[in-house]
């Protein structure tokens, strides 16, 4: 499975977000998923499995790829871990510590 973020410009905020997605990831104990980010105008319904992306580009990213995730924050762990592994599930991976 992959997972990418997206931004305006692919530099900052989705970097963050990658990270805090990773760092999501390693609190679920997940492994095998690929992360990365990218700015918007670059995705694709190919680039990855789930796309997340702030709630300021919620409205350009619908219909660029099947499975799109808003994030009201960009740094509320919470939420993160929340979605991200509803996204697992939603893909079929196993989540251990949901």
């Amino acid at each position: 499975m992959k997972i990418l973020t997206a931004c305006s410009t692919g530099l900052g905020s989705s970097f963050m977000t990658q990270l805090n997605i990773d760092k999501a990831l390693k609190e679920l104990g997940v492994q095998g998923v690929e992360t990365d980010h990218t700015d918007i105008a670059s995705v694709t319904p190919e680039s990855a499995d789930t796309v997340f992306v702030g709630r300021d580009l919620a409205e350009t990213a619908q219909g660029k790829n099947p499975d799109v995730v808003v994030l009201n924050s960009l740094i509320d762990m919470k939420e993160i871990k929340e979605k991200v592994a509803a996204a697992l599930e939603r893909h079929g991976v196993e989540v251990p510590n949901k």
